[in-house]
């Protein structure tokens, strides 16, 4: 089976003026959000085998709660940073893994989220998470198909 797990970045904080976009930190309602969202990914028994993240610190430090709740490092990847759905599916495919969770931003997360759910989750809100699978072990015809299962979690739900 091959699973791509899609989590928007949780909210940040936009109360530093000046601050380069890259350094914001999440604020206290991401930090919040963050922890619940990965106990509710643990509790729903889906496997993760890899934790592929942006390098900016909201999506470092959102990721960072899925890895401790995962028990898995995280690895960091500037393409990451500002990517579209086709870098962020490629990225996952490129990972070797064969259930890999993405920590991104959007608009790429929404543009993915939208394509693999045939435009049913609409916007990808912060710390949204979206599963997919496949009942393949090849990346390729996971890319090249329509996903055999989907669901979508948001804080908010």
């Amino acid at each position: 089976m091959t699973t791509l797990i899609l989590v928007r970045h949780a909210k940040s904080d936009w109360g530093s003026p000046g601050l380069d976009d890259h350094e914001r930190p999440l604020n206290a309602r991401g930090r919040r959000d963050a922890p619940e969202m990965a106990r509710r990914v643990v509790d729903a028994g889906v496997r993760v085998d890899r934790i592929l993240a942006s390098t900016a610190l909201r999506a470092r430090e959102t990721a960072a709660s899925f890895g401790e709740a995962l028990g898995l490092p995280v690895d960091h990847i500037p393409e990451l940073y500002g990517a579209g759905g086709r870098r962020l599916r490629d990225t996952a495919a490129a990972s070797g893994m064969n259930a890999v969770l993405l920590v991104a931003h959007d608009p790429g997360m929404t543009v993915l989220a939208e394509e693999l759910s045939g435009g049913r989750i609409g916007q990808m809100p912060t710390c949204g998470v979206a599963t997919f699978t496949w009942d393949t072990d090849d990346w390729d015809v996971a890319s090249a198909t329509d996903p055999d299962a989907w669901s979508f979690d948001s804080p908010r739900a």
